[in-house]
């Protein structure tokens, strides 16, 4: 494990968020026990990903120096 990634690319990260929310959920009466928490988080990494691509895309527009 030598290379770098974003907080919001991690898989751990993720769970660990899916975790806390649906504990916390749980505490103020909702039902969870419907909810899948692999696939929670596997949606909620790949909705990270793609507003990632979508920040870095208009990052890129709005850029007034060239890439060299």
């Amino acid at each position: 494990m030598n290379a770098d990634k974003s907080w919001y690319l991690s898989r751990t990260v993720w769970a660990g968020l899916v975790a806390l929310f649906l504990s916390l959920a749980g505490v103020f009466g909702m039902a969870t026990d419907l909810v899948d928490q692999g696939a929670l988080t596997d949606v909620l990494l790949q909705l990270a990903t793609a507003i990632a691509g979508i920040v870095t895309i208009i990052g890129r527009i709005g850029a007034t120096s060239r890439i060299s």
